[in-house]
């Protein structure tokens, strides 16, 4: 979220330790990888490098595709902590 400081985290998810489903998950996202610094709500796909995290990609968002963007993560991390074979 952005504030007055900058950006600021306020929730994570783990959606496993495998880079390919993630980044597909990722990129089902709403919202621009264009002009984040003009939203207020942003969302970054990272990943941890020799104990440190790495952002991969990022997503500015409004409200609504923040919100949207939550069940998207939600249905897609069940089914993938789930329905392993």
């Amino acid at each position: 979220m952005k504030t007055p400081k900058g950006f600021e985290s306020f929730a994570r998810f783990f959606v496993g330790n495998n880079k390919e489903p993630a980044i597909y998950l990722f990129d089902k996202l709403k919202g621009t990888a264009d002009k984040i610094e003009n939203r207020i709500l942003q969302m970054d796909l990272m990943e941890t490098r020799n104990n440190l995290p790495v952002n991969i990609k990022m997503l500015g968002c409004t409200l609504e595709e923040m919100a949207e963007n939550c069940k998207v993560i939600t249905k897609e991390a069940f089914k993938l902590f789930t329905l392993k074979s």
